[in-house]
């Protein structure tokens, strides 16, 4: 049994580790998320303000009024690169999280495996103990029957 605790610690670390990246991928996959709803509602917000820059355009604006409305643009065009930038590390470390999170659960799964089999051999090394006892048991009854006929 000296050989059962260390791999039910490594099982347990390794269970701790799964669960701790989980909670990291669930973080991230927020975080992405939100970085992506962030770039999505400024890009909606750019094309309204471009629509809205036509309709007025139409209705006749001042130059003054067309600078500012460029000016905004430019101004949300940046921020708009900004929020990209900001999502595309989310994205990365969203894959990282993955990663990390795969790994974490491949290690996991290899150590029930092996405990798994080290079950089943215990089991199969059991089965054959008790065949043997029970084998001796028959055989001592057989020779103390056999030896009490012949009496």
């Amino acid at each position: 049994m000296p050989n059962k605790l260390p791999l039910a610690t490594l099982i347990e670390l390794a269970q701790n580790k799964t669960d701790e990246a989980t909670r990291r991928l669930g973080q991230l996959q927020n975080a992405h998320t939100s970085a992506a709803g962030k770039l999505e509602m400024l890009l909606q917000y750019r094309q309204e303000y471009l629509v809205q820059l036509q309709q007025q355009m139409l209705a006749g604006l001042s130059s003054s009024h067309v600078r500012n409305f460029q000016n905004f643009i430019s101004t949300l065009d940046g921020a708009i690169e900004q929020q990209r930038a900001l999502t595309d590390q989310a994205d990365t470390r969203l894959v990282h999280g993955r990663g990390d999170w795969q790994n974490n659960k491949r290690r996991l799964n290899s150590f029930d495996t092996l405990a798994n089999r080290v079950r089943q051999q215990e089991m199969v090394r059991l089965g054959k103990k008790e065949q043997r006892d029970s084998d001796e048991r028959t055989s001592r009854q057989f020779y103390l029957r056999a030896g009490t006929v012949a009496d």
